[in-house]
């Protein structure tokens, strides 16, 4: 299959209808700093990706580590962040990405420019 193939590609675990963003759309992760269990990695805040794949709707692992029931339930994403764009003294291949999954309420839309 090829990589154009691929991008076009709608993938979903579980059923995801309320999603905010779709397979392609540009995202900023949040870049607050909140306290204790975080899912989102604080090296990948304030950066810029794409959605490669809505994952589905699943209970918030943030509230489930607190003994909360993780309801509402949050939409999961798979995001691609370019490596240079992560970090600062990469000097691998440009085209260099890392994937990560992120739910919706980290990410922030980017306008087209």
């Amino acid at each position: 299959m090829s990589l154009a193939m691929t991008d076009k590609i709608i993938s979903s675990y579980t059923p995801a209808p309320n999603n905010r963003f779709n397979i392609g759309d540009r995202v900023l992760v949040h870049s607050n700093s909140s306290p204790g269990h975080r899912r989102t990695p604080g090296y990948i805040r304030g950066r810029m990706g794409i959605i490669k794949r809505i994952c589905g709707e699943f209970l918030n692992p943030e509230e489930l580590a607190y003994g909360f029931d993780g309801l509402p339930k949050r939409i999961l994403y798979r995001v691609s962040f370019k490596q240079i764009d992560i970090w600062s003294d990469y000097t691998g291949a440009v085209e260099d990405t890392l994937e990560i999954e992120i739910y919706e309420h980290w990410l922030l839309p980017v306008e087209n420019s």
